[in-house]
């Protein structure tokens, strides 16, 4: 089962694991990834962040994702949960959660939909500061996180 959400409300963490485990009940390992917003980056102190997308392609690009993992991990259900809107530090900004039979099964493939969503899914963001705003990029961290994943 996959299932992918893009929204502006906050999402709740609990629901989403016990979604998880109520879609996955044979599952033996359930991991899961929350992303918050920093209160601070290199350009200084963040008022917000502004996260946009277009969220037909932006689903569409998290299901391709979701189904690689899928083929290459034996995963019972996996979710998506992506929020878009004005954010403020500390906020909840993305969850990942993948069921599988065992532990590195789940480890694996929720690294693996978290590195392929920051390099490949159609979100902008960008940063708000006292002096200004900087549409922020790809980071060559992420794309190096990818890098490992391809065969």
């Amino acid at each position: 089962m996959i299932t992918i959400q893009i929204q502006e409300d906050d999402f709740n963490h609990h629901q989403a694991y016990q979604q998880l485990r109520q879609a996955a009940p044979d599952a033996g390992a359930i991991v899961t990834f929350t992303g918050l917003v920093r209160e601070i980056c290199e350009q200084g102190d963040i008022q917000h962040m502004e996260l946009e997308c277009y969220p037909a392609m932006a689903k569409t690009t998290l299901q391709n994702i979701m189904t690689k993992a899928s083929s290459r991990w034996n995963i019972l259900a996996c979710t998506v949960i992506h929020r878009t809107g004005i954010l403020h530090a500390h906020e909840q900004i993305v969850f990942v959660g993948c069921a599988a039979p065992h532990r590195q099964a789940a480890f694996d493939s929720a690294s693996f939909v978290m590195d392929y969503l920051k390099t490949e899914a159609p979100f902008w963001k960008k940063e708000v500061y006292p002096n200004g705003a900087h549409w922020v990029t790809a980071k060559a961290s992420d794309q190096q996180a990818r890098k490992k994943w391809i065969k």
